[in-house]
């Protein structure tokens, strides 16, 4: 995303205003200033401590290498498809909780034209996000939060296995909006949950996910994807080295239930991928 198209995109988050590029920072006129990172992305959460749930660069680590190796690339090209047939070519993407970025870059690749904003609250994270893609810029922000964004300015909202802030994405998308929400099924990674002792999938997820989505927007569709990977001892432990799981088990004590597994691991993959349209007033 070039600066003018971020600055059209952001505002700032204690007044808010409108944001002007200045050396090596955004700027508003009543002259908040949020540095922009060597690594190119800018901090809007200036005093802010890190969220709870913010991942650490260990996870980023484990989510960049798992990603990588293309295990999930089915998921990237479906939401790549619907995207491709949902939005501009010359829109504008937002990613909410974009962790590094990929299914963004991904969905980029689809819209040739369109820029892209990922908001992720882990400066690790987004170390990563702000490289990847050439049309894609992040920024540090709290997604559980107003974002500092401008109203109406999204032609799709992605959200990709993190937290779902429904007034922001009704809000921030456009009159012709899309929201793309994706959450694992209850058989997401089931072979795992025993030997590794990776957090089971909640089975009323998905309904919990319509409840707080039902008073602003309209469930267009949801596509069902699941597949099997083959994995090895490696792509385990990254594979639960990047979830929440990594917040209970130490890297000694995950390595030896991993190890204990054989090879190769058959693994399921399970995806319920969803199509929301904002309701206005009047519809």
């Amino acid at each position: 995303m070039s600066c003018d198209r971020l600055l059209s995109v952001l505002t700032c988050p204690l007044c808010p205003s409108a944001l002007e590029h200045t050396a090596g920072a955004l700027r508003c006129a009543s002259r908040h200033t949020f540095d922009i990172a060597r690594h190119g992305y800018v901090s809007l959460l200036t005093g802010h401590r890190r969220a709870p749930s913010a991942d650490s660069p260990g996870m980023v680590r484990s989510r960049a290498a798992f990603l990588n190796a293309g295990h999930y690339d089915p998921l990237a090209r479906t939401l790549a498809r619907l995207a491709s047939d949902l939005a501009p070519p010359d829109g504008t993407v937002l990613d909410a909780g974009a962790g590094t970025g990929h299914y963004l870059a991904a969905v980029l690749d689809a819209l040739p034209e369109a820029h892209g904003l990922g908001l992720d609250s882990s400066a690790a994270a987004l170390r990563v996000a702000a490289r990847a893609h050439a049309r894609a810029k992040a920024a540090g922000w709290d997604v559980w939060r107003p974002w500092p964004v401008r109203t109406g300015c999204a032609d799709l909202v992605l959200n990709v296995f993190a937290p779902r802030n429904g007034p922001e994405f009704h809000r921030v998308l456009g009159p012709d909006g899309t929201l793309l929400v994706v959450t694992p099924t209850d058989r997401h990674l089931r072979e795992l949950r025993g030997p590794v002792g990776l957090l089971a999938v909640d089975p009323r997820k998905e309904e919990r996910l319509r409840r707080s989505l039902d008073a602003l927007f309209r469930l267009d569709r949801t596509e069902p994807l699941e597949y099997a990977m083959r994995l090895t001892a490696d792509d385990v432990a990254g594979l639960v080295g990047m979830g929440p799981t990594a917040h209970h088990l130490t890297t000694a004590h995950l390595r030896d239930r991993v190890d204990r597994l054989g090879e190769p691991v058959p693994v399921t993959a399970s995806f319920a991928v969803s199509v929301y349209r904002p309701v206005r007033a009047g519809q």
